[in-house]
Protein backbone atom coordinates (compact mmCIF):
# COMPACT_ATOMS: atom_id res chain seq x y z
CA UNK A 1 0.00 0.00 0.00
CA UNK A 2 1.23 3.49 -0.81
CA UNK A 3 2.72 5.16 2.29
CA UNK A 4 0.65 8.30 1.71
CA UNK A 5 -2.56 6.31 1.57
CA UNK A 6 -1.54 4.33 4.65
CA UNK A 7 -0.80 7.55 6.53
CA UNK A 8 -4.16 9.05 5.61
CA UNK A 9 -5.97 5.88 6.71
CA UNK A 10 -4.13 5.96 10.02
CA UNK A 11 -5.21 9.57 10.59
CA UNK A 12 -8.81 8.64 9.83
CA UNK A 13 -8.62 5.71 12.24
CA UNK A 14 -7.27 7.97 14.98
CA UNK A 15 -9.97 10.56 14.31
CA UNK A 16 -12.73 7.94 14.36
CA UNK A 17 -11.33 6.54 17.57
CA UNK A 18 -11.42 9.94 19.20
CA UNK A 19 -14.98 10.55 18.02
CA UNK A 20 -16.08 7.14 19.30
CA UNK A 21 -14.46 7.78 22.68
CA UNK A 22 -16.22 11.14 22.96
CA UNK A 23 -19.55 9.60 22.01
CA UNK A 24 -19.17 6.84 24.58
CA UNK A 25 -18.13 9.34 27.24
CA UNK A 26 -21.09 11.57 26.41
CA UNK A 27 -23.43 8.60 26.53
CA UNK A 28 -22.10 7.46 29.89
CA UNK A 29 -22.47 10.92 31.38
CA UNK A 30 -25.97 11.21 29.94
CA UNK A 31 -27.10 7.95 31.49
CA UNK A 32 -25.60 9.03 34.81
CA UNK A 33 -27.53 12.30 34.59
CA UNK A 34 -30.80 10.45 33.97
CA UNK A 35 -30.09 8.08 36.85
CA UNK A 36 -29.41 11.03 39.16
CA UNK A 37 -32.65 12.67 38.07
CA UNK A 38 -34.54 9.43 38.68
CA UNK A 39 -33.34 9.50 42.30
CA UNK A 40 -35.37 12.66 42.90
CA UNK A 41 -38.75 11.87 41.33
CA UNK A 42 -41.63 9.40 41.47
CA UNK A 43 -43.69 8.99 38.31
CA UNK A 44 -47.43 8.37 38.13
CA UNK A 45 -48.49 5.73 35.61
CA UNK A 46 -52.16 5.03 34.93
CA UNK A 47 -53.09 2.15 32.61
CA UNK A 48 -56.61 2.03 31.15
CA UNK A 49 -58.56 -1.18 30.80
CA UNK A 50 -58.66 -0.83 27.00
CA UNK A 51 -58.52 1.72 24.20
CA UNK A 52 -62.28 2.18 23.90
CA UNK A 53 -63.47 5.76 24.23
CA UNK A 54 -65.30 4.97 27.47
CA UNK A 55 -62.31 3.24 29.06
CA UNK A 56 -60.01 6.10 28.10
CA UNK A 57 -62.41 8.61 29.61
CA UNK A 58 -62.54 6.50 32.79
CA UNK A 59 -58.74 6.50 32.91
CA UNK A 60 -58.70 10.29 33.02
CA UNK A 61 -61.24 10.39 35.85
CA UNK A 62 -59.14 7.93 37.84
CA UNK A 63 -56.02 9.93 37.02
CA UNK A 64 -57.54 13.14 38.37
CA UNK A 65 -58.63 11.49 41.62
CA UNK A 66 -55.32 9.71 42.19
CA UNK A 67 -53.23 12.75 41.31
CA UNK A 68 -55.22 14.93 43.70
CA UNK A 69 -54.89 12.42 46.53
CA UNK A 70 -51.19 11.79 45.91
CA UNK A 71 -50.51 15.52 45.86
CA UNK A 72 -52.31 15.92 49.18
CA UNK A 73 -50.61 13.05 51.02
CA UNK A 74 -47.21 14.19 49.74
CA UNK A 75 -47.69 17.75 50.97
CA UNK A 76 -44.61 18.71 52.99
CA UNK A 77 -42.54 15.74 51.74
CA UNK A 78 -39.09 16.84 50.58
CA UNK A 79 -37.22 13.72 49.44
CA UNK A 80 -37.90 10.76 47.18
CA UNK A 81 -37.29 8.43 50.11
CA UNK A 82 -40.02 10.13 52.12
CA UNK A 83 -42.29 10.15 49.08
CA UNK A 84 -41.78 6.42 48.54
CA UNK A 85 -42.60 5.62 52.15
CA UNK A 86 -45.63 7.92 52.18
CA UNK A 87 -47.04 6.55 48.94
CA UNK A 88 -46.42 3.00 50.13
CA UNK A 89 -48.28 3.71 53.36
CA UNK A 90 -51.16 5.24 51.42
CA UNK A 91 -51.28 2.82 48.48
CA UNK A 92 -54.35 1.02 49.84
CA UNK A 93 -56.22 4.30 50.38
CA UNK A 94 -55.28 5.50 46.88
CA UNK A 95 -56.44 2.19 45.44
CA UNK A 96 -59.75 2.57 47.24
CA UNK A 97 -60.16 6.08 45.84
CA UNK A 98 -59.51 4.84 42.31
CA UNK A 99 -61.90 1.92 42.82
CA UNK A 100 -64.60 4.30 44.05
CA UNK A 101 -64.30 6.30 40.83
CA UNK A 102 -64.57 3.15 38.72
CA UNK A 103 -67.57 1.87 40.67
CA UNK A 104 -69.31 5.24 40.51
CA UNK A 105 -69.08 5.15 36.73
CA UNK A 106 -70.84 1.78 36.65
CA UNK A 107 -67.87 -0.44 35.72
CA UNK A 108 -66.96 -3.73 37.36
CA UNK A 109 -63.21 -3.38 36.77
CA UNK A 110 -60.82 -3.95 39.61
CA UNK A 111 -57.99 -1.50 40.34
CA UNK A 112 -54.46 -2.28 41.48
CA UNK A 113 -52.09 0.34 42.89
CA UNK A 114 -48.42 -0.37 43.58
CA UNK A 115 -44.95 1.14 43.51
CA UNK A 116 -42.87 -0.26 40.64
CA UNK A 117 -39.65 0.49 38.81
CA UNK A 118 -40.54 0.96 35.14
CA UNK A 119 -38.86 1.99 31.91
CA UNK A 120 -40.37 5.15 30.46
CA UNK A 121 -39.88 6.78 27.06
CA UNK A 122 -39.02 10.45 26.78
CA UNK A 123 -42.10 12.49 27.65
CA UNK A 124 -42.73 16.15 26.86
CA UNK A 125 -45.21 17.95 29.06
CA UNK A 126 -46.43 21.50 28.67
CA UNK A 127 -43.76 23.10 30.85
CA UNK A 128 -41.07 20.44 31.26
CA UNK A 129 -39.76 17.14 29.87
CA UNK A 130 -38.28 13.96 31.29
CA UNK A 131 -35.73 11.83 29.43
CA UNK A 132 -36.23 8.14 28.77
CA UNK A 133 -35.03 5.73 31.44
CA UNK A 134 -36.00 3.75 34.50
CA UNK A 135 -38.01 5.55 37.19
CA UNK A 136 -39.88 4.58 40.32
CA UNK A 137 -43.58 4.97 39.62
CA UNK A 138 -46.92 4.83 41.39
CA UNK A 139 -48.61 2.40 39.02
CA UNK A 140 -52.40 2.33 38.73
CA UNK A 141 -53.86 -0.52 36.67
CA UNK A 142 -57.55 -0.35 35.76
CA UNK A 143 -59.10 -3.69 34.85
CA UNK A 144 -56.88 -5.53 32.38
CA UNK A 145 -54.58 -2.54 31.95
CA UNK A 146 -54.33 -3.06 28.20
CA UNK A 147 -55.28 0.47 27.10
CA UNK A 148 -53.15 3.50 26.35
CA UNK A 149 -51.19 4.79 29.31
CA UNK A 150 -51.11 8.16 30.98
CA UNK A 151 -48.03 9.14 32.92
CA UNK A 152 -46.73 12.20 34.67
CA UNK A 153 -44.91 12.98 37.93
CA UNK A 154 -46.42 12.37 41.36
CA UNK A 155 -43.37 13.71 43.22
CA UNK A 156 -42.49 16.50 43.02
CA UNK A 157 -46.03 17.59 42.02
CA UNK A 158 -44.93 19.09 38.71
CA UNK A 159 -48.14 18.09 36.92
CA UNK A 160 -50.23 20.23 39.27
CA UNK A 161 -47.77 23.10 39.59
CA UNK A 162 -48.17 26.42 37.80
CA UNK A 163 -45.68 27.14 35.04
CA UNK A 164 -44.07 29.94 37.01
CA UNK A 165 -43.46 27.63 40.01
CA UNK A 166 -41.94 24.61 38.23
CA UNK A 167 -38.35 25.51 39.10
CA UNK A 168 -39.14 26.42 42.72
CA UNK A 169 -41.14 23.22 43.25
CA UNK A 170 -38.44 21.03 41.71
CA UNK A 171 -35.56 22.59 43.64
CA UNK A 172 -37.50 22.39 46.90
CA UNK A 173 -37.28 18.60 46.78
CA UNK A 174 -33.63 18.27 45.82
CA UNK A 175 -33.31 18.86 42.08
CA UNK A 176 -30.35 21.15 41.47
CA UNK A 177 -30.24 24.09 39.09
CA UNK A 178 -28.68 21.97 36.34
CA UNK A 179 -31.42 19.33 36.55
CA UNK A 180 -34.12 21.99 36.50
CA UNK A 181 -32.48 23.66 33.50
CA UNK A 182 -32.32 20.24 31.84
CA UNK A 183 -35.96 19.22 32.27
CA UNK A 184 -37.21 22.68 31.33
CA UNK A 185 -34.83 22.68 28.36
CA UNK A 186 -33.33 26.06 29.13
CA UNK A 187 -30.90 27.58 26.65
CA UNK A 188 -27.72 25.56 26.50
CA UNK A 189 -29.34 22.36 27.76
CA UNK A 190 -31.36 21.32 24.71
CA UNK A 191 -28.49 19.34 23.15
CA UNK A 192 -27.66 17.67 26.46
CA UNK A 193 -31.29 16.62 26.87
CA UNK A 194 -31.37 15.25 23.32
CA UNK A 195 -28.24 13.23 24.00
CA UNK A 196 -29.80 11.80 27.17
CA UNK A 197 -32.94 10.97 25.22
CA UNK A 198 -31.05 9.11 22.51
CA UNK A 199 -28.88 7.17 24.94
CA UNK A 200 -31.85 6.31 27.13
CA UNK A 201 -33.74 4.94 24.16
CA UNK A 202 -30.64 3.04 23.02
CA UNK A 203 -30.24 1.46 26.45
CA UNK A 204 -33.92 0.44 26.47
CA UNK A 205 -33.53 -1.10 23.01
CA UNK A 206 -30.64 -3.33 24.04
CA UNK A 207 -32.38 -4.32 27.27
Amino acid sequence: MDKGVSHRLHKWEVALGIVLALVLLSGGLSLQSQAALAQDVVRLHVLANSDTEDDQALKLLVRDAVLAQATEVLRGVTTQEQATQTLGNNAQAIEETAQTVVDAQGYDYGVTVSLQFEDFPTKDYEDFSLPAGEYLSLQVIIGEGKGQNWWCVAFPPLCTTATTDIAVTAMAVGLDEGEVALITKQEGYELRFKTMELWGELAQYFE
